[in-house]
């Protein structure tokens, strides 16, 4: 006879593989809601496909359940992965903003921004009509 008690989910007792979590990534990137409407959405990626090709099976093989049984599991496994992809990007936010700040206070450190010196010039024969200043006000003078 069928037992009609609920089995525990396979990958409760388990860390979550790294699959698993980048498939909560991937949906939270796509649908950045909260639990439950994450759920409808990781219901929708897995029905259509959209995460490696992956349906309901494949990534249940992961440690990805979509039953009733397996969705404590399930939002636990997305508190986690949203709550630590928060705090990364609330660490990071401060480098992120002060790389443009330090481009802005120092223009040749700018990767595009083109620094030529003379000699640079001077050894190369296709800039010989280029008239190069040799002082900032020599600069000045031939700008106004």
């Amino acid at each position: 006879m069928e037992s009609r008690t609920p089995e525990r989910a396979p990958s409760a007792d388990r860390a979550p593989s790294p699959e698993a979590i980048e498939f909560v990534r991937f949906c939270h990137r796509r649908r950045s809601v909260g639990w439950p409407e994450l759920y409808d959405e990781m219901c929708a990626v897995a029905g259509r496909g959209l995460f490696r090709g992956w349906s309901a099976d494949e990534l249940g093989a992961h440690g990805i359940g979509f039953s009733l049984f397996e969705m404590p599991h399930l939002a636990v496994l997305v508190r986690e992965v949203v709550a630590e992809d928060a705090e990364r990007r609330r660490v990071s936010a401060p480098a992120v903003r002060a790389v443009p700040a330090a481009r802005a206070a120092s223009p040749a450190a700018h990767p595009t921004a083109p620094t030529a010196t003379r000699s640079d010039l001077d050894a190369n024969p296709a800039h010989d009509d280029i008239a190069v200043p040799e002082s900032t006000h020599e600069f000045a003078a031939a700008v106004v």
